[in-house]
């Protein structure tokens, strides 16, 4: 007869055996560069207004030569606090103004310039559109950023060395009077000054200058270091598109790297530099009566090839002469925003009565899961709680599924009880784990059981809304064909856009 500690050992071995299959697998290690929580924060707020505001409003130029008198400015109704309404009702989270545009005229009393408001008859020389606009920010939850532009025709230092110390000066004054501010814009223009020379920039200065002052702005550039121009004004990101860069040896302006890497990123990029997608609502940057705000169906396109390519849209739109957001422009947004509110009000995966997924990390084998009940996880193993894929229909956005390290090839595919349609399909990389994703293609189930592959594509990273034809499936599957690490995915969803379902890939 065995001794009875004989079998509480073995009952001790088989429940650690147990233990140990059940045990949590270690969440994926970051791959490659990732954002930081500033970036991350900025990624997220996905549309932004741009206000481009000065002189230039009044004179119906696009670039200001410097020489203009400073009286010309004098917007007779202005309100910022109409603007930031507007603003926040069509969804965007945050404002950037051009404080200071290249003809050197600045929007607040800047101690460093004799080229201000504090020159104007606007408000008796005691006007500050810096001060209004960052106090109608706070009052709307708007967030508040700042174009300061390096090109100064204006400054009689412009063109030697002593400039570089002025614009510190500037960024200074800019930078420590108005609250938090979430982006700092430079661009890289670099034309002749009233003396006819150009700048040679200190942009290491430029750059520190805003980090000791406002730690958590992100600073945009050709080369950031905070989020990238994306190559173009047309309002598109490439179709692959990596929030990734190689800026080393590159410069803002003319030393920039070519414009279709900016569109497209590096696979490889040593820093995380994402793309912001720049583009005017009008033709022109400047209001002008002369012209007019694009179609619902072109701003449509617009976010397709911004947001829904891994890229954040900042869009321009430009108060008038009176300091207002023209009528015109404010019908055009609310429009923008009930097209996009039909289109993402409801998920069509959020109706799937299964998930299956062909890895799931610290799992052996392919694992289905049920939707009807999702609140029942006491069956479910730690791991399929942790990184199931059902986590790809929940609201969070920190819970995501994933597959082991060696795993750079998985499916997803979502079962319905009913055929269901949809145009759109949108995924999300969970980017605090870095961006992965380099090719991935999607497939429907055909009424015979038979895949048809609907889209082929490259990239994903924060979003990508992948535009379909329409289609009617009682099962899609989610296919990543290549992966630089294991996939780490957040969200998928399946949308309806009949309103623009004309719009394709280019």
């Amino acid at each position: 007869m065995k001794h009875p500690f004989t079998y509480f050992f073995l009952i001790f071995l088989f429940l650690s055996s147990c233990q140990q299959s059940y045990k949590l697998a270690p969440p994926p290690e970051p791959y490659g560069p990732v954002p930081t929580e500033a970036q991350l924060q900025w990624q997220r707020m996905e549309m932004n207004m741009f206000c481009h505001f000065g002189p230039n409003t009044f004179t119906g130029k696009e670039w200001g030569d410097g020489t203009e008198v400073e009286d010309i400015f004098n917007p007779t109704q202005l309100d910022c606090r109409q603007w930031t309404k507007i603003a926040r009702a069509a969804g965007f989270k945050g404002i950037i103004l051009t404080a200071k545009h290249h003809d050197g005229f600045c929007l607040w009393p800047n101690p460093e310039s004799e080229h201000t408001v504090a020159q104007s008859i606007w408000r008796n020389g005691k006007g500050d559109v810096l001060k209004e606009l960052s106090d109608a920010c706070r009052q709307e939850g708007v967030r508040f950023g700042i174009y300061i532009s390096p090109w100064d025709r204006n400054a009689p230092t412009y063109g030697t060395p002593a400039y570089n110390e002025t614009f510190r000066k500037t960024l200074e004054s800019a930078l420590t009077q108005y609250g938090d501010i979430f982006e700092q814009w430079f661009d890289g223009a670099n034309g002749e000054g009233p003396n006819g020379k150009r700048q040679e920039y200190d942009w290491p200065l430029f750059n520190n200058t805003v980090h000791q002052l406002q730690p958590q702005a992100l600073i945009f550039s050709d080369v950031g270091p905070g989020c990238r121009w994306v190559g173009n004004e047309e309002g598109r990101a490439g179709r692959t598109c990596w929030s990734l860069l190689n800026t080393d040896g590159f410069t803002p302006g003319a030393g920039a790297p070519p414009q279709d890497t900016l569109t497209v990123g590096n696979r490889q990029g040593k820093y995380w530099i994402p793309a912001e997608v720049d583009v005017s609502i009008r033709p022109g940057w400047f209001y002008r009566d002369s012209e007019h705000p694009k179609s619902v169906e072109e701003l449509m396109r617009i976010y397709y090839q911004s947001v829904g390519r891994n890229g954040l849209l900042l869009l321009n739109v430009p108060p008038d002469s009176r300091g207002l957001i023209a009528a015109e422009d404010s019908a055009r947004l609310m429009e923008f925003a009930a097209a996009l509110q039909s289109v993402f009000a409801q998920d069509f995966a959020q109706n799937a009565s299964e998930i299956k997924a062909s890895h799931v990390r610290g799992e052996k084998n392919p694992i289905t899961q049920n939707l009807k009940n999702r609140t029942q996880k006491t069956s479910l193993s730690a791991n399929v709680q942790a990184y199931g894929a059902a986590n790809l229909l929940d609201t969070s956005y920190h819970s995501y599924w994933a597959v082991d390290d060696t795993v750079h090839k998985a499916w997803v595919m979502l079962d319905f009880d009913k055929p269901e349609s949809f145009n759109r399909v949108m995924l999300q990389e969970y980017i605090p784990l870095g961006q992965r994703v380099s090719k991935f293609h999607i497939d429907i189930m055909l009424p015979d059981g038979k895949w048809r592959t609907v889209a082929t594509e490259t990239t994903i990273g924060y979003k990508r809304i992948v535009l379909l034809p329409m289609c009617t499936t009682k099962a899609v599957r989610i296919c990543i064909d290549e992966s630089l690490a294991c996939p780490v995915l957040n969200r998928v969803a399946l949308f309806k856009d009949e309103l623009y379902s004309n719009l394709a890939e280019e």
